[in-house]
């Protein structure tokens, strides 16, 4: 076979995995650079099929090989797939949904290299299996599997087989992260999937990342430039979107330099959620924290608080002389304070003193009837941070219709004016400017009471340090997974401002 030029691309810097996420019109474009930049579209499909087969290989010793392929692109990727497995000794089978004579352009060559037999594709393509290569469809695929290859799907995911997938699972729309007529349509469930480039939303959001198994991207020719003209305003969260501005204490730092949080506790029954908040705000850095305290919580806080200061106040005017001390610069209320007009007075004294402030749970439940009231004060630098169910009594009926929770939360920060943290397993975070990072290493034990008000009060600790809004709600989400990732099993919210220290400990040697 004729030799294919590989083009170029730079270096990926030491510990620096590529973070932007590319939708799928970014990605043909992407595509498009190459080629008009010197790279052959058949180098990238020759690549793309090797980098598959390089990562089966690397896994598995040969053994039945069923390499499904659609009639597309993502088919040619199946053939050079199979070419390659069949040249290392395995046994390889290779079935077609539509015959050659589909096939076009660099898919029909890559076809023509196959020089064994192509059989139909059916539910019995995967009969004696051990490993399926799923090359059906790829990321731009718009409707739902049907006939043929809807039963080779589902023959698929009833087999044991392992699944590999090709740029993502058949059924599975790139941008949306889920199949795209929703729960009755059926999905290609991969252990393992290799996509080219960068991500594609659907391999950060669920259920698409759930279904995509494993994922790694391959480097297959694209040049390092063409993200310099697509310019993508995605990124998958991690330290190399916010890390090199990440406030670690200088040497002749104090305490005074590295901001005071006040963090608003609701009543004595409900103080446990400020605490948990104050105790992250001081693990992740912040030089001073303090609880305003009611009255009637005075003493539970006082006698269960240590380098947490308690700071007195009776009534809204009272919270809001205490912030008129400018060195007391981000405030964190919402957990635990209760859910009425009196909670509603309390945020707009907080956002009329011009500190930094933190949004959370009962702090935006409390304008369920009124949020235009809400969005009317706030201002940067501001975080909301509403799981779901908040989310939707601020912004009612949004997240049903936005196409995905990435545009849900893109349009809530672009209506509240500041940043905005969409809680959940793949919590989306969203500036105002339309910026996005998208959150895909929290663990499932984060499911606890008290999680999310210690993530407050992380997020809360380095506006206190100066971190701007959006790099302070990425870093908390991800530092907060982070924590919860390390401890694992058994988890309490209590146990994440205690991780952090290892966390921190391990984000700066790997940024050194």
């Amino acid at each position: 076979m004729p030799t294919l030029a590989i083009g170029k691309s730079r270096r990926k810097l030491p510990g620096r995995m590529p973070h932007e996420i590319l939708t799928v019109a970014e990605m043909y474009a992407a595509d498009r650079y190459a080629a008009e930049n010197g790279v052959p579209s058949a180098a990238l499909m020759e690549n793309a099929g090797r980098a598959v087969a390089d990562e089966i290989l690397r896994r598995w010793t040969p053994r039945p090989a069923a390499i499904f392929c659609g009639p597309g692109n993502n088919g040619g990727d199946g053939f050079v797939v199979a070419r390659h497995l069949a040249q290392r000794g395995w046994p390889v089978r290779v079935s077609l949904l539509g015959g050659c004579d589909r096939l076009k352009g660099d898919a029909s060559y890559m076809a023509s290299l196959w020089t064994n037999d192509i059989e139909p594709l059916s539910a019995d393509s995967v009969r004696d299996a051990e490993l399926v290569v799923d090359a059906i469809f790829g990321a731009g695929l718009a409707r739902p599997l049907e006939g043929n290859a809807r039963e080779a799907a589902e023959a698929i995911n009833a087999s044991m087989a392992t699944v590999v997938a090709v740029d993502v699972p058949s059924g599975l729309h790139g941008d949306l992260g889920r199949a795209v007529d929703g729960a009755e349509a059926v999905t290609i469930e991969a252990d393992l999937t290799v996509t080219f480039f960068r991500k594609k939303p659907a391999h950060v959001l669920v259920p698409g990342r759930l279904l995509c198994g494993e994922i790694v991207v391959a480097d297959i020719g694209i040049p390092y430039a063409a993200l310099r003209a697509i310019r993508p305003r995605m990124f998958e969260n991690g330290p190399s979107v916010w890390g090199t501005r990440f406030p670690w204490p200088q040497p002749l730092t104090h305490k005074y330099a590295r901001g005071h949080l006040v963090v608003v506790s609701g009543p004595a029954h409900t103080t446990g959620a400020a605490r948990l908040a104050a105790r992250g705000a001081l693990r992740i850095g912040a030089g001073l924290c303090s609880v305003a305290s009611p009255p009637d919580a005075l003493q539970i806080n006082a006698s269960t608080l240590t380098a947490v200061m308690v700071k007195p106040f009776s009534g809204v005017a009272d919270l809001a002389r205490l912030l008129d001390d400018a060195r007391m610069n981000a405030i964190v209320i919402g957990p635990g304070c209760g859910v009425g007009r009196t909670t509603r007075e309390m945020v707009a004294a907080i956002l009329a003193s011009g500190a930094a402030a933190v949004l959370d749970a009962d702090a935006l439940t409390s304008f369920e009837a009124e949020p235009d009231a809400l969005f009317r004060q706030l201002r940067e630098p501001a975080v909301l941070t509403p799981h779901a169910g908040e989310f939707s009594r601020v912004f009612p009926g949004l997240l049903e219709r936005a196409s995905t929770r990435i545009d849900a939360a893109r349009e809530a920060a672009c209506t509240a004016g500041c940043t905005l943290l969409l809680k959940g397993p793949d919590t989306v975070i969203a500036a105002p400017d339309g910026r996005i990072a998208v959150t895909t290493n929290a663990p499932p034990v984060l499911a606890t009471a008290g999680a999310g008000d210690v993530l407050a009060g992380m997020i809360g600790g380095l506006l206190a340090q100066g971190l701007p809004s959006f790099d302070a709600g990425a870093a908390g989400a991800w530092l907060h997974g982070e924590a919860a990732r390390r401890f694992g099993y058994g988890l309490i919210a209590e146990d994440l401002p205690e991780m952090l220290p290892q966390v921190l400990g391990a984000l700066r040697a790997g940024l050194e």
